[in-house]
């Protein structure tokens, strides 16, 4: 471990990448309730404050001015122009000197004070376009919050390639820029972040990196404290814009195939995880697992229904009202 700890913080120094070589951006709106811990958790990271670029959808607390005496830089928009992926491609295109992008998600927190570090190393590989890392439960999380992370992220590192799509299908392109990093050649070489992508812009990214023969690194010792307690409602809503993902990007289907078994995969694993954490919760789980279904399966068909419907059944209303 000491030895993985000395590699990490020495990636600076041996000329690979310095700290002027990156660019940590981080999409916000009224942050407030995460600051706490996730500033002083950014202040170890070994970052000067200037490479932070927070890109503030017109907060209404008070995410800004402690951006700001962080010594961050914050951009602000209007909370009516936010796009997952126009944003962030945005925030790109106004650090162009930047070699490397950290991206951040306003509620996930460094585990480590080297898991920017950790999430860099695989650049070394130069066939690395794009790094992530491992997303850990928040320490309070309950066992079907916990699951979903333990499940998705897990303790072992990754490198793929465009070939894995025979046996991995769609998970071949899995990644999230909630923890994740982007090597700028490989990222313009594959178009910046789809603007018009309200949704998963990370995977299409992925995806168009892939096809291009980069190739796509799971840092499994980069960790971050991030999770989310979905009601049963959210996670019907969330897997309604995963088929409406799937149903727009066929492409990435096509190219890649599609993950054969990965849910009854989780289905089991869940089953067997609450049944030994927390059996009481199986019910719940079992409620879940229809819903994300009926979600997925409606989302595949969104072309059918109407703006104002998909609103209704969407995580991300503000993109149908547009």
């Amino acid at each position: 471990m000491s030895d993985q700890n000395s590699d990490a913080a020495t990636l600076g120094a041996n000329g690979a990448i310095a700290p002027h070589d990156v660019s940590i951006i981080i999409p916000t709106l009224n942050a407030g309730p995460h600051l706490a811990r996730q500033i002083p958790a950014l202040a170890l990271q070994g970052f000067p404050p200037s490479a932070y670029l927070i890109v503030d959808s017109s907060s209404n607390d008070n995410t800004v001015e402690e951006f700001q005496a962080f010594g961050a830089e914050v951009m602000r928009i209007d909370r009516s122009t936010f796009n997952h992926g126009g944003t962030r491609k945005r925030a790109v295109e106004a650090r162009p000197d930047a070699r490397f992008y950290i991206l951040l998600t306003q509620d996930a927190v460094p585990a480590r004070p080297d898991s920017m570090r950790r999430l860099l190393a695989p650049f070394e590989d130069g066939r690395i376009g794009l790094s992530y890392g491992r997303q850990l439960p928040r320490p309070d999380a309950g066992a079907i919050e916990r699951h979903a992370r333990l499940f998705s992220y897990g303790s072992e590192a990754e490198r793929r390639t465009p070939d894995d799509g025979a046996h991995r299908g769609i998970k071949t392109v899995f990644c999230s820029n909630s923890f994740a990093a982007y090597r700028r050649e490989a990222l313009l070489q594959a178009g910046n972040f789809p603007e018009d992508s309200y949704f998963a812009e990370d995977q299409i990214t992925a995806g168009a990196m892939l096809a291009l023969d980069w190739a796509i690194a799971y840092a499994a010792d980069a960790e971050v404290y991030h999770s989310h307690d979905y009601t049963t409602i959210q996670e019907f809503r969330r897997y309604f814009d995963v088929g409406v993902f799937h149903a727009r990007n066929a492409w990435l289907l096509d190219r890649f195939g599609r993950a054969e078994g990965e849910g009854l995969s989780f289905i089991k694993s869940e089953m067997a995880y609450l049944w030994a954490h927390k059996s009481s919760l199986i019910p719940q789980a079992m409620l879940r697992t229809i819903a994300k279904y009926a979600g997925y399966r409606l989302g595949r068909l969104e072309r059918r229904l109407t703006p104002a419907l998909k609103q209704r059944l969407s995580m991300q209303p503000f993109y149908w009202r547009r």
